[in-house]
């Protein structure tokens, strides 16, 4: 797995490649908890992502309930067919603003401090 970070303006963009599972989970949680504690807006991009364990889930689990703490916006985008299937079926589509592309994730977090 990989993740990169860069500045969108006022948003960091988080992307992130490869599977999340529970080897590469560890990952994920080093960085993602503590950026959107830090950064008011976050865009994970997880366009490149095919695969998403119970362990993957529980980063991001833990990410919005930082998000959702400290008034921060954490938006999710380019969830594959797979991986948003699984946000449906457990529910957290409902936890998660989720946009279909890494674009559309900018626009909202951008144009109306979302």
């Amino acid at each position: 797995m990989n993740i990169s970070e860069v500045n969108e303006g006022e948003v960091l963009a988080i992307a992130v490649s490869g599977r999340v599972d529970s080897t590469t989970a560890g990952q994920l949680d080093e960085v993602l908890p503590e950026r959107v504690q830090s950064a008011s807006r976050v865009l994970l991009d997880l366009t490149d992502v095919q695969y998403v364990s119970s362990a993957g889930l529980r980063v991001m689990l833990k990410a919005a309930k930082i998000a959702k703490g400290t008034g921060h916006d954490l938006v999710l985008a380019g969830l594959a067919a797979p991986v948003h299937e699984v946000f449906q079926v457990i529910g957290f589509d409902s936890l998660f603003r989720i946009l279909p592309d890494r674009a559309a994730a900018l626009a909202a977090l951008s144009g109306n401090g979302a």
